[in-house]
């Protein structure tokens, strides 16, 4: 092995994070880092199977467990006979933190944290795209989210070093470039003068000119101001692609999750963008089966993924988060939300493979990935090469067909 070995679980932050790890931690063969997440019940479950699993296959290894979970609940994951360390989501980011020392718990009140430090931590996808973090932290408290708990409040990152390094990766050849963090759109906030996240895509597509293209992680869709909209409308480098921050179609429901839009902003803002660009592909967070949802409720959660267009759907069966107000809410049946759930990503399912098949003949754009035979549309809609062709290259493609829910690119 070269380096420690990296567990990721959750979102794209994490897996950013855990690159810039692999890094801090240097050439420790027998070191594992399991960077767990807290979203859910079920993720914690799982990074508890995971430390388990781990320590079964490495006997010999040190564990330390990082991450969401790890900041919110250090000494559960600390009292685990399998654990050998537990570091905070702060001191993940600090070289020192993976040193062997007699210190089994390293969590500092992440609340209390004002920088962006690490600045710019990067992942690299299928050797094609890049994702750069921007933002992190949330200063929103949603009913049944322990996030902010684990990432702290929101901070950002100047504009002038996203650019700064996004010209790096460019210059390293990357062609697409992911902005992500906890709450992108909270962009700014924080900074002198307030940028906002539509200032910030601004500075980066002029003063990198040369980036064919960038493309926006999940974003909150109530925070779509002018300025952003024109861009992810009106500029050709910024992907149609948008995953929306939804989570419910009911307006008591988004009321109770203490979310910030309702049923009708929704759907306005989906309205309002494919009728300036057609093209752009919808995805979605929908939350099954959240405390108090009626079958009522959950219908026009149904509904929303046909009047939103959802495509690319993250469906999220709810678990309690143990000190989120949701977990004192009256909960639904656990078979109720696995069936709500199921019928979700069916209706996603469906919506996406109608999507599919009205590109069958058309011209698309590809990033290969990989080994070249598979890559994503501007519009992220995953594509086949018949024939392998050069990764990391953006490649013209006729789609001939689609077979398994990929679409099939013609030979040239």
């Amino acid at each position: 092995m070269n380096g420690p070995e990296l567990i990721t679980l959750g979102c794209r932050l994490n897996i950013a994070e855990s690159e810039a790890m692999r890094t801090l931690a240097g050439e420790q063969d027998d070191l594992v880092i399991v960077n767990s997440c807290a979203v859910t019940g079920e993720a914690v479950r799982q990074t508890r199977q995971a430390i388990r699993r781990t320590r079964r296959q490495r006997p010999d290894a040190r564990i330390i467990v990082t991450g969401c979970a790890a900041q919110t609940d250090p000494t559960m994951f600390a009292a685990m006979p399998e654990v050998d360390q537990v570091l905070g989501n702060r001191e993940k980011m600090k070289a020192g933190s993976f040193a062997l020392v007699d210190e089994k718990v390293r969590v500092s009140d992440i609340m209390s944290v004002r920088d962006t430090a690490p600045h710019l931590v990067t992942a690299f996808a299928e050797h094609a795209r890049a994702f750069v973090e921007v933002q992190n932290g949330c200063d929103h408290r949603c009913t049944f989210c322990i996030i902010p708990y684990g990432r702290g409040n929101s901070r950002s990152v100047p504009a002038g070093a996203v650019v700064e390094r996004i010209q790096t990766l460019v210059d390293e050849g990357y062609n697409e470039v992911v902005l992500t963090g906890v709450d992108v759109t909270s962009y700014g906030a924080d900074l002198p003068g307030q940028p906002s996240l539509g200032s910030l895509v601004e500075r980066i597509l002029t003063h990198v000119p040369h980036l064919p293209r960038l493309r926006l992680s999940s974003i909150d869709s109530v925070e779509i101001d002018d300025r952003l909209f024109a861009l992810i409308t009106q500029e050709k480098r910024v992907m149609p692609h948008l995953h929306l921050s939804l989570q419910a179609g009911d307006d008591m429901i988004l009321k109770r999750m203490k979310r910030r839009h309702s049923r009708t902003d929704a759907i306005r803002i989906v309205e309002r963008l494919l009728a300036q660009r057609p093209e752009i592909s919808i995805g979605a967070d929908i939350i099954a089966g959240f405390p108090t949802e009626t079958e009522e409720m959950f219908a026009n959660s149904l509904a929303l993924v046909r009047e939103c267009h959802i495509v690319h759907g993250h469906i999220f069966p709810y678990s309690p988060r143990e000190g989120t107000p949701a977990a004192r809410m009256p909960q639904v049946e656990k078979p109720i939300i696995k069936d709500r759930a199921a019928r979700l990503r069916e209706a996603c399912a469906d919506n996406r493979t109608h999507w599919l098949r009205g590109l069958i003949g058309s011209e698309q754009l590809v990033l290969a990935e990989s080994n070249g035979t598979r890559g994503h549309a501007e519009n992220f809609a995953p594509v086949s090469f018949q024939s392998p062709r050069s990764a990391g290259q953006i490649h013209a493609a006729r789609i001939s067909g689609l077979e398994n829910d990929v679409l099939i690119a013609q030979e040239a």
